[in-house]
């Protein structure tokens, strides 16, 4: 069983999954996995060393042109192996697929119980399936065997951990898998804190709930809260992901409890304008979103990353920006800007003849223009989240940021002027060195910017003055080098605590 995953540091949830269901086939099975930069000649190579006779494959967005490589390879090198297909991406609009053409089988959906009985099919009498795509029936979650006791002593110590509570979601945003979800399915409660108790005794210390909406059942939340305040003297670390306008007094009064540095809230606004809300089936209160980002802003320690999306039907560059510029004064401290990827199965696609929508038909399916965004419009916000994540996200200039975006009424567009000019200056694709990012700024703002480049760089760690940053006039006290986090570098302690 195996995957392409973005990077090292992500573990497969999935490939998990399949192995704690594989019954007595788990001593004939192991996880192999891979990343998306590595070669797909070695990882067929490196697959093949153990002589499989079944391999399952996850496809997600972010892999399925490699993989579409690397299922090509092993049908030209083992075409008697049972190559079998599962995830999100080849879940939907599956006979279209080349890769899902390659293989011998696809698994639509939740495949952990279906997954094992092909395999014993296999094994046993040599039996293939009938079709080559099938939409499985969703599990029992009460009678599903956990995953977590599969989480390596590698992946606790580097990778991180991923948990749920729930599956599915009761929401119908278009541009979302979940759409399709027909209810929220909850994972029994007390076997999940008795799986928490013994990722803890092996060391885990941080955990990511992959739940679309984590504070959708509020008895829930608090007791999943509770258990792990109780457990803060561990240093643990939480990512949970909330619906903006829902958050009863009862998990407000817990997250208020929550140390400095414990909690990360992943927040989805994904647009700040009702009418294009209400036409991707967007059910969002605007008053409630500001009053529980003043909250938490306010009155807990805790991170909060915001998402918006860029390129949804019916709205412009210019409704985008007041959106940003909203979602700015909420004073989150991480804004993710993402450009609109066309899903394989989300509705999102009925807005297509309207709305003139064209997406890249190459994963990851960017949208590249529709009728209220040119081409030109969406490739400077592609620019502008890649830097906005590299100078405000990073923490790492927190007082320049508060020159670049200065007292001009619309902070968008004062940063999307600064993209313009790193993009001349950083045309490239891949990351930028942070004394680059320094330079740039620099050169764009001038000496006025000369003492916030060196709080911003020297003074919260130890480093030496850049050259271009030196003058005889500038004094800076350094603090001893330290070890941070993104996350650290954006605490502070909200004034209703102090």
């Amino acid at each position: 069983m195996t995957t392409l995953n973005a990077t090292y540091f992500h573990s497969s949830f999935g490939l998990r999954y399949l192995y704690a269901n594989l019954k007595e086939l788990q001593q004939a099975a192991k996880i192999q996995e891979f990343v998306v930069s590595q070669n797909p000649r070695d990882i067929v190579e490196n697959i093949l060393a153990s002589n499989p006779s079944i391999i399952g494959l996850g496809v997600y967005i972010w892999n399925a042109r490699q993989s579409l490589e690397v299922v090509s390879l092993l049908k030209q090198l083992v075409p008697e192996c049972l190559i079998v297909l599962g995830g999100p991406e080849v879940s939907y609009e599956t006979p279209s697929q080349s890769i899902c053409q390659l293989a011998d089988f696809t698994l639509q959906g939740e495949g952990e119980e279906r997954f094992y009985e092909i395999c014993r099919a296999f094994l046993d009498r040599g039996e293939k399936p009938h079709h080559k795509w099938e939409q499985a029936s969703l599990p029992n979650l009460q009678s599903l065997q956990s995953p977590y006791s599969f989480y390596t002593e590698e992946d606790i110590r580097h990778r991180v951990i991923y948990v749920e509570a729930s599956r599915g979601c009761p929401y119908k945003c278009e541009f979302c898998l979940s759409a399709l979800d027909t209810a929220v399915r909850p994972f029994p409660l007390d076997r999940l804190l008795a799986d928490f108790d013994l990722l803890l005794e092996r060391g885990a210390r941080q955990f990511k709930f992959v739940d679309r909406t984590f504070n959708l059942h509020a008895k829930t939340c608090e007791t999943i809260l509770r258990y792990f305040l109780g457990r803060m003297h561990l240093g643990l670390f939480l990512h949970f992901e909330m619906i903006p306008d829902r958050l009863p007094v009862e998990i407000q009064s817990l997250l208020k409890e929550f140390p400095a540095g414990s909690l990360q809230l992943e927040i989805g606004v994904q647009t700040w304008n009702p009418e294009v809300a209400r036409r991707i089936s967007r059910r969002q209160n605007y008053e409630k979103v500001r009053e529980n980002f003043a909250f938490l802003r306010r009155e807990t320690r805790a991170h909060l990353h915001a998402d918006l999306i860029a390129g949804l039907p019916g709205e412009d560059i210019e409704s985008f920006g007041r959106g940003f510029d909203e979602l700015l004064k909420l004073e989150p401290q991480e804004i993710q800007v993402g450009i609109l990827k066309r899903l394989k199965g989300t509705p999102i696609i009925r807005h297509d003849t309207e709305w003139g929508m064209v997406y890249q038909d190459i994963s990851p399916y960017p949208i590249v223009r529709n009728n209220t965004m040119s081409f030109k419009d969406l490739q400077g916000i592609t620019r502008f989240a890649k830097f906005w994540d590299l100078y405000a996200n990073s923490g790492n200039f927190p007082e320049t940021m508060k020159l670049l975006l200065g007292s001009e009424q619309s902070p968008f567009w004062a940063f999307h002027r600064f993209t313009e000019f790193l993009h001349q200056r950083h045309p490239q694709n891949h990351g930028v060195a942070l004394m680059s990012l320094v330079e740039s700024a620099w050169l764009y703002l001038g000496e006025p910017s000369r003492s916030s480049l060196l709080h911003d760089y020297c003074g919260r760690i130890s480093r030496d003055i850049p050259p271009f940053l030196r003058s005889q006039k500038v004094s800076v006290t350094y603090r001893e080098a330290t070890r941070v986090n993104r996350q650290r570098r954006h605490l502070a302690t909200p004034a209703a605590l102090q």
